[in-house]
């Protein structure tokens, strides 16, 4: 059995010595950090050509959207599943699997395939090793520098998500516009291929555990501090998908900004998440849980303004870059927190944090739908959301309160 007490900092001399790639730092992180816009970018990017793709299937824009769910279904479910599969594997031989056998390979099929519902099948098996790449990044990344500067390390990579929302899916809805959807598609593929490549050649080769047992990684994850950090995940993060889902119908219906605008607001969101993530691995570095406590509180207070900025376009567009920041300056702090205390189950902890995030999508946008459906204002969305903030708050606290009384001696 595992415990909830966190490991000692390690004294100096037995701390672990930083792993060196083979051709530098530098490259090493580069090719994560693109590894993480490309995988970024094929979640995101169906979002921004819905109509498009709707239109070339001859689908209804609702039943488009089922492919937005099978690739998060992908997500939740291939997370743990090849985590646990592929125990026995090295990280670098692990991320080279993922990318060109799983990720690479839905993105063909869903190229390919002809009719909606084997296209959905091609975007559940993109799904698949989402979650899986972006722990085992940010595992790698931490692994390569100092035990002190793990939270810059792992913001480092994972501000790649935030550079696809902020780059690549824009840019996708413009391909997919003027070429097409599948040929959108088929850029995020070569570019999987070309992390492939780099992979290959910058990350370093680590040892593989031959003899690791998959029910070990399992077993070792049964610890009340990852599985209440996991939960802060899928409750914290929730809000950000409320607001964020319906974002584009509170701007043309609420606010009545013209339709070029709509895109500024979402590159000022897009921009946010970045700032976020950079803001939260600087903090994280300095202490960890006042990082996850002012990301929480912080985004809890940005999502009850939301109401009240919705008819002034400057004030909202403030409001749409501080509710972003705030939580995606979370992120780092859960994904370094669950390297602490996820003990033998580093990698299957550190990918179960995605499929965390992607429920917190799930429920964000349901909360976000069930509102309006009971014909709630667009003002509803934001009190709903920092509801969700708030819930991740009291998780985490409640997390730290065990911690504590673990600590004092009976």
């Amino acid at each position: 059995m595992t415990t909830d007490i966190a490991p000692a900092a390690a004294p100096a001399e037995f701390a672990p010595v930083p792993v060196q790639p083979p051709h530098g730092r530098a490259a090493a992180f580069l090719v994560l950090t693109f590894g993480t816009f490309v995988v970024g970018t094929g979640e995101f990017a169906i979002m921004g050509m819905l109509p498009e793709f709707a239109a070339s299937l001859k689908l209804s824009t609702a039943d488009a959207g089922y492919a937005i769910t099978a690739y998060a279904l992908g997500v939740v479910i291939g997370a743990p599943l090849i985590t646990i599969m592929g125990a026995r594997l090295s990280r670098r031989e692990l991320l080279l699997l993922l990318l060109y056998v799983l990720f690479c390979g839905g993105n063909l099929l869903s190229i390919v395939m002809p009719t909606a519902g084997l296209i959905e099948i091609g975007r559940f098996i993109t799904g698949l090793p989402h979650g899986a790449l972006f722990g085992i990044s940010a595992l790698v990344a931490a692994s390569m520098v100092d035990h002190s500067r793990r939270g810059w390390a792992v913001g480092r990579v994972l501000s790649g998500i935030a550079i696809a929302t902020l780059v690549g899916a824009p840019f996708s809805t413009f391909a997919a516009d003027h070429f097409g959807w599948r040929v959108s598609y088929l850029i995020i593929g070569l570019c999987g291929l070309i992390t492939f490549a780099g992979v290959w050649r910058y990350i370093p080769a680590d040892k593989p555990n031959r003899k690791n047992s998959p029910l070990k990684e399992v077993t070792a994850l049964f610890n009340t501090q990852v599985l209440l950090t996991l939960l802060t995940a899928a409750v914290g993060f929730g809000g950000m998908f409320t607001i964020y889902t319906y974002l584009t119908s509170v701007l043309q219906n609420v606010t009545h900004v013209p339709e070029w605008e709509i895109m500024t607001f979402m590159i000022v969101w897009g921009a946010g998440m970045l700032a976020g993530a950079n803001v939260g691995a600087w903090l994280v570095d300095r202490n960890l849980s006042l990082a996850a406590i002012l990301a929480l509180s912080g985004s809890a207070v940005g999502m009850l303004v939301f109401p009240f900025v919705l008819h002034n376009p400057a004030l909202l567009m403030i409001d749409v870059f501080l509710i972003p920041t705030f939580v995606n300056a979370l992120g780092p702090a859960l994904q370094t927190r669950l390297m602490d205390f996820a003990g033998d189950a580093q990698t299957l902890a550190a990918s179960l944090n995605h499929s965390a995030f992607n429920v917190a999508n799930a429920m964000g946008a349901s909360l976000g739908s069930a509102l309006l459906a009971a014909q709630y204002s667009y003002g509803s969305l934001g009190i709903g959301a920092a509801l969700l903030s708030v819930g991740g708050l009291v998780v985490y606290l409640l997390a730290l309160a065990l911690l504590k009384r673990s600590l004092i001696p009976a």
